[in-house]
């Protein structure tokens, strides 16, 4: 029996089932020895570790039985009948022994088996699987992904959530996305919102509690103007977040949008949600429901019924939550405060915004022209200062590229300008998508854009010379350049927008 069980085995398609399951055990255990006791980390180690050599494991041990059953059924085709099926006899002590070591190897298989497989789950859901392996692709999200206030946030707690159903989906959809990135048919930039996603609601609030709201929060910010003394402007805020005390909940303020008493609803013209032409309000406790309408933008009703109704929630406002890329003047005023970029260093900021107006095609070129572009401004408008400056121009000439490094991404095309951020109104429309005086009712009822609805100003003014209010009192806003009353009349982002 012993020698016709071994007979059963001699074809070309289990000997390599045989080849292929021992090469791949071989290489999972060199491979997962040499990630324990190396200082190097590697995704592509992990991927071959827990995925690429399990799925050959496995190809290997399926092809040994195939290739039995066929080498049996060709040796009855040839009407070889004394050829059958093995025949174990338990009575035989070496039958008895070649099942024992079958059922040792099994058991020793499918434990392995079992840990190999949480372990490959484990890894598929951890950041660095989702942000490095494709990396070109996802650098941009995996980048600014990790200078967020989300940065201890596992990618899959907000893209996934819990629950199998959820899991089973985006598995299903990331088929697409792998297929996408090998054949190279991903879009560059990847659009968004990302309209497959889980709502909202349903991963926010397991963080963030929608009844406990803050009340009201001071922003103090610092910007530069490009003049020849970098000069500073100070602003600060208080945020209407909440209501003015904050006992009363979430009944006032810019979370009033979820409060639960009303729902908002709202329909966009555009995929990535930019303009907003129709707003439904509802009074859940009244029944009493408003439509508001751009004036500018109306839509015909059958237009309007092909679109998509969405009911707002958190990502509408809070759209750059994990992924915040900083625009040029963003990100240069940071490094001005931080003392990255000296501050003494005239006409720097002019300067550096020349450089970064230049759509660049590649990292490389970036960096080169930046330099480039920062040196040939001093040496043909103030040769004086790069004269006697030069050392000072080169470390901020390095700050910035560092800075535009973390936030802009020319092989896909990512930065500020393709994905804006809806919080506030300075780069994008924002607030001023439905907060713009235009959209109305029949009745003439409008979403008014008055500043003071969502923040008032207790100071502002160059350093040595702000402007403070009283207590209880604001101050009317005053542009730190000449623009006169353009600013009650525009959108900021019709200015801010071709800064960067």
């Amino acid at each position: 029996m012993a020698d016709k069980n071994i007979k059963a085995f001699y074809n070309w398609l289990s000997l390599t089932g045989f080849i292929v399951t021992a090469n791949s055990l071989i290489l999972i255990l060199v491979l997962y020895l040499y990630s324990v006791f190396s200082t190097q980390t590697s995704t592509s180690l992990g991927l071959y570790i827990y995925i690429v050599l399990p799925a050959f494991l496995v190809l290997g041990l399926i092809l040994i039985p195939v290739g039995v059953v066929i080498n049996i059924r060709k040796r009855k085709a040839a009407q070889l009948r004394n050829e059958s099926w093995p025949v174990i006899d338990l009575n035989k002590r070496e039958d008895w022994g070649t099942v024992v070591k079958i059922f040792l190897i099994t058991t020793i298989f499918l434990i392995a088996s079992v840990m190999g497989t949480f372990r490959a789950y484990q890894y598929t859901e951890s950041n660095e699987f989702c942000g490095k392996l494709c990396h070109q692709v996802e650098e941009p999200e995996y980048v600014t992904y990790q200078h967020s206030s989300h940065a201890r946030v596992t990618c899959v707690e907000c893209h996934v959530g819990q629950g199998a159903d959820w899991y089973v989906k985006s598995k299903l959809s990331g088929l697409y996305q792998v297929y996408s990135t090998l054949f190279k048919k991903y879009p560059r930039p990847v659009p968004t919102p990302i309209h497959s996603m889980r709502p909202e609601r349903e991963t926010c609030e397991r963080c963030h509690w929608p009844e406990k709201f803050y009340s009201r929060k001071l922003r103090v910010q610092r910007s530069y103007l490009a003049d020849s003394a970098n000069t500073e402007w100070n602003l600060s805020l208080v945020m209407k977040i909440g209501p003015e005390f904050k006992s009363m909940g979430n009944s006032e303020g810019i979370h009033w949008h979820i409060n639960k008493n009303f729902r908002i609803d709202y329909i966009s013209d555009t995929r990535d949600r930019e303009s907003i032409p129709w707003v439904k309000l509802t009074n859940l406790k009244t029944g009493e429901v408003k439509i508001f309408e751009d004036e500018e933008n109306l839509l015909e009703k059958k237009t309007l019924d092909k679109l998509e109704v969405r009911t707002m929630d958190c990502m509408d406002c809070h759209n750059r939550a994990s992924h915040l890329f900083k625009s040029a003047p963003d990100y240069l005023d940071n490094a001005f405060v931080t003392g990255l970029i000296p501050k003494n260093l005239t006409y720097f900021k002019e300067a550096a915004m020349e450089a970064l107006k230049i759509p660049f095609q590649d990292k490389e070129v970036a960096m080169r022209e930046i330099s480039e572009t920062i040196i040939k401004y001093y040496k043909d408008k103030h040769p004086e200062v790069l004269k006697s400056e030069e050392q000072l121009i080169t470390k901020a000439i390095a700050a910035i590229q560092a800075e535009y490094n973390l936030n802009a991404f020319p092989y896909m095309r990512a930065d500020a300008s393709q994905y804006p951020n809806h919080i506030g109104h300075l780069e994008s429309e924002g607030c001023f998508r439905c907060h713009s005086d235009r959209h109305k009712t029949a009745k003439g009822e409008t979403i008014s854009r008055n500043c003071e609805t969502c923040h008032t100003i207790i100071a502002q003014g160059p350093t040595g010379n702000i402007s403070n209010a009283y207590i209880n009192s604001t101050l009317p806003f005053e542009h730190p350049t000449q623009i006169k009353e353009k600013w009650k009349t525009k959108f900021c982002s019709e200015c801010h927008k071709e800064l960067y």
